[in-house]
């Protein structure tokens, strides 16, 4: 089959048995993870970026030659670079100094516009806040004017579950023989989490939202140590659009220090080379199998490359 650009390559990525980690972690049931690293963009907000755009531009919202602005963590931002740049949208990613570098580099690369927004005062490189989020939020609202361009709003826009609602939920119902029993997935927008449960609850399959430890909002626990190396997400913001009303079952939280030990795992083990994300999603899985999920089958995104990563702790000393 011969596609017509990069954007047809986006979907479909394949499901993979886990067994080489179930058995070093020792839990009883099993993790099917879809490994959307590799999608053209290197994360699953490709997804959400060709959904986003693709309808606005059906609706009339986005104009042909309109620019398009979106804050981002780098993952939407290298998404939406490449549907634009290939739809021909002149694309501004703005995106907090808290991220790796290598995710403004890709950006660029692609043709976007990369502005960088300074931390809050106290922020930590490689920790991005809810506060440092608010200041990227302020200069994409900003730029969305000074430009009169589309806001793409990954946080808003029903595009973004839309996307998983009609992709990653029935690829995993599908690739599984309809096995899936439980979905658990690391909360940013929420638009996976979001969109893959209305696909999947009505199936039965309970979906649980994973947050950092210390950022512990959708679940109403702790928020008072909401620094950690998630990049992506854990904001520490209670009230997102997208999970309004999702059917979920649950919430489970998790450390940095598992996310990165896990991670590494899953490279060492199974060949993944996977981000924070990623580990953290895999960190949830594993507690769900030693705890109330114990048996069951357990699917999970694998939600980035670990090349968005080579500048930070993720993979420093790993061993």
């Amino acid at each position: 089959m011969i596609l017509t650009s990069a954007i047809d390559a986006i979907g479909n990525t394949p499901l993979i048995d886990l067994t080489r980690v179930c058995a070093a972690l020792g839990v009883e049931g099993r993790i099917l993870a879809k490994p959307d690293f590799l999608l053209p963009g290197f994360s699953k907000k490709d997804r959400a970026a060709r959904a986003i755009i693709q309808a606005a531009r059906e609706s009339g919202v986005l104009q042909p030659g309109q620019p398009v602005v979106e804050l981002t963590s780098g993952n939407m931002g290298t998404g939406l670079a490449i549907v634009c740049g290939i739809l021909e949208h002149p694309f501004i990613a703005v995106m907090s100094r808290g991220n790796s570098v290598e995710r403004a580099r890709m950006m660029a690369a692609l043709g976007a516009q990369v502005e960088l927004v300074d931390q809050a005062p106290g922020g930590v490189p490689g920790q991005v806040s809810g506060a440092d989020l608010a200041l990227v939020e302020e200069a994409t609202q900003r730029i969305t004017r000074d430009r009169d361009a589309f806001r793409a709003d990954q946080f808003g826009h029903p595009g973004n579950p839309a996307a998983h609602e009609t992709g990653t939920g029935p690829e995993l119902w599908q690739q599984s023989g309809g096995t899936i029993e439980v979905f658990a997935d690391f909360v940013g927008s929420g638009g996976t989490l979001a969109g893959t449960a209305r696909f999947l609850a009505p199936k039965g399959v309970r979906c649980y939202a994973v947050e950092p430890r210390g950022a512990e909002a959708i679940g109403g626990g702790d928020t008072r140590h909401p620094d950690h190396p998630i990049q992506g997400g854990g904001y520490g913001m209670a009230d997102l659009v997208h999970l309004r009303d999702a059917p979920l079952s649950g919430t489970l939280t998790v450390s940095g220090d598992q996310a990165r030990d896990h991670a590494r795992l899953l490279a060492r083990t199974e060949g993944l080379f996977a981000g924070y994300s990623s580990g953290a999603n895999l960190a949830a899985a594993a507690d769900l199998l030693r705890g109330p999920e114990r048996g069951r089958t357990v699917g999970i995104v694998l939600c980035d490359s670990g090349l968005k990563y080579l500048s930070t702790d993720l993979w420093a000393d790993a061993t």
